[in-house]
């Protein structure tokens, strides 16, 4: 919870801060101080929820088993455990959105808070996804947390990340960041990046139900 609290003020503003002392970028309108601050906060939402979907999937791991035994369908308490990841996402969204609006005035505030939000349902996803494939924490969280800088410093248009290839795009807060980037600026979105950010969860959401369900026969207590 303190983490959620304090993170979004250190990213946000560290990673406006950072920007603003680099060059300025020809394809890029945005002030770059601005646009630090954007990419703070996509990136303070990917890495906190993150954090979130993996220990919830490790922590729940063993109850998870013994519920099951009992007689829980495991399609219920997947759908329970991601259900209440997405409440929590938006919190934490929320959290980020408060800090961002203290220090950029965004074009679109509504849309401004659902792509923040979505961003971090990608990657509540992607860390509950890498708890059931690596059901180690320290492991696990170092995977989250490398693979979310990795994909926020890619992600993020600055002179240092001008030349990432092609497949960048496929990365989870690629399109994200475009959708974030436009309602910030010009308060609109591009139908094509919100499509691909839907596929990419309903993607996730396909990973996660079958390796929780193998994980979960593996301890031969259900059947699918």
């Amino acid at each position: 919870m303190v983490l959620a609290l304090v993170l979004p003020l250190v990213v946000i503003e560290g990673w406006g801060q950072a920007m603003a002392g680099l060059p300025p970028m020809p394809t890029i309108e945005a002030i770059p101080l601005d646009l630090g601050r954007v990419l703070g906060a996509i990136f303070g939402v990917a890495i906190i929820a993150g954090l979130m979907g993996l220990v919830q999937m490790i922590s729940a791991r063993e109850a998870d088993r013994r519920l099951v035994q009992t007689g829980y369908s495991p399609r219920t308490l997947l759908a329970t455990r991601l259900a209440t990841l997405a409440g929590v996402t938006i919190v934490v969204a929320g959290v980020n959105f408060g800090v961002l609006w203290l220090t950029v005035e965004p074009e679109a505030p509504l849309l401004v808070f659902a792509f923040l939000a979505l961003a971090g349902v990608v990657y509540a996803f992607l860390g509950a996804l890498v708890g059931a494939v690596l059901p180690r924490l320290f492991e696990g969280s170092l995977v989250v947390v490398f693979l979310a800088m990795m994909d926020a410093f890619l992600s993020g248009d600055s002179p240092l990340a001008a030349d990432v290839p092609d497949f960048v795009q496929y990365f989870p807060l690629y399109h994200p960041k475009e959708l974030l980037q436009s309602a910030v600026f010009d308060g609109t979105f591009a139908a094509g990046d919100l499509a691909f950010v839907g596929g990419y969860v309903l993607v996730l959401l396909v990973l996660v139900t079958a390796v929780f369900g193998a994980t979960m026969r593996t301890s031969g207590g259900w059947s699918a």
